[in-house]
């Protein structure tokens, strides 16, 4: 019942939906970390729903899964309701998206980091490990140790995919660097489990990690915390984290879910959407590291010039980073 009563206060309100054709009607589910989980939803509902209401007027409505169970149960709902297209908010939602989209295939739904491969699905997908090898690289040239760690939320090969980038990017500068690779559950829990970072994160640092990356969700605050409270480097994921702790936090790990989600509406309501397979790579903006006034003075002018330098080569094939997805390895 909870649930149900947060999908209806929670839609974001538009005065002139009615002036839009009766067949657009955008919706987003979020995962169960919740729509201001200061990461990958926070960035959905920041630079995706609530953008969208402000540009075009249109309303968004949102629904946030209390638990496991009300994924599907809310993306039926939404799509009974007539909602199109539906942005399923990550990967978790693979099985409800793939089961409710063929049971409305007159509905447009949009799934972010995995991929349903039915007419009616647009699969968002980001490199990741062109991104993560950005912030990898930056954490080499900022450590004092030559030693990093990462901590993932969940061992799965989409996580793995940040790690291995990251330490791609850090050996690329320190090639006898030394990176920590930890995850912090085997299921989704470790999304949401912020004493489990911390707890990883003191760890690390122990062993001489200076420099912290956390791709983990909510958990990311326990890392966050912990390299503060030690006198560390952390790295944000997915929305910009520079802002949490000043300071501390060197750069994140930028994936622009939000603006993807906003691009795929849009579309819907220009005509334009298509189902399939949709890759944001470094080229197309997807992934990026984040700049702005909270870590300017960890970044030196140096450092900026060889980051791009790096991101450059990315991008023109130069550089050639390994995707662990395609391999399940991070034999580079």
């Amino acid at each position: 019942m909870k649930a149900l009563l947060t999908l209806a206060a929670s839609a974001v309100i538009g005065l002139s939906a009615s002036a839009i054709a009766a067949d657009f009607a955008p919706a987003v589910i979020y995962d169960t970390a919740g729509k201001f989980d200061k990461s990958f939803n926070e960035d959905v509902f920041r630079n995706g729903a609530e953008q969208f209401v402000k540009d075009k007027g249109i309303q968004v409505r949102e629904f946030e899964p209390q638990n496991e169970e009300q994924r599907e149960q809310g993306l039926r709902r939404l799509a009974s309701r007539g909602q199109s297209p539906i942005v399923a908010v990550g990967f978790s939602f693979g099985s409800s998206v793939e089961k409710v989209a063929a049971e409305f295939p007159d509905s447009q739904f949009v799934i972010i980091d995995s991929v349903v491969d039915l007419p009616n699905v647009q699969s968002i997908v980001f490199a990741e490990h062109e991104g993560s090898f950005l912030v990898g690289a930056l954490a080499a040239m900022k450590s004092e140790s030559g030693t990093a760690g990462f901590i993932g939320g969940v061992n799965i090969p989409l996580i793995q995919k940040f790690s291995c980038g990251f330490e791609q990017g850090f050996k690329h500068i320190n090639k006898n660097g030394t990176v920590y690779s930890e995850m912090i559950s085997t299921d989704f829990s470790g999304f949401n489990d912020p004493a489990g970072g911390s707890e990883l994160a003191k760890s690390q640092i122990s062993k001489g990690a200076d420099v912290l990356f956390a791709a983990a969700g909510g958990s990311g605050s326990g890392v966050y915390q912990a390299a503060k409270d030690a006198g560390k480097y952390a790295i944000g994921v997915d929305s910009n984290q520079n802002y949490l702790m000043p300071g501390t936090m060197l750069t994140s790990m930028v994936k622009k879910v939000g603006l993807a989600s906003y691009e795929s509406w849009e579309a819907a309501q220009a005509g334009t959407w298509t189902g399939g397979v949709k890759v944001l790579d470094l080229a197309a903006g997807g992934v990026d590291y984040a700049m702005d006034e909270f870590n300017a003075s960890l970044v030196t002018a140096d450092m900026k010039t060889k980051v791009d330098a790096i991101k450059a080569d990315i991008i023109s094939g130069k550089i050639k980073v390994h995707d662990y997805m395609t391999t399940d390895s991070c034999s580079y």
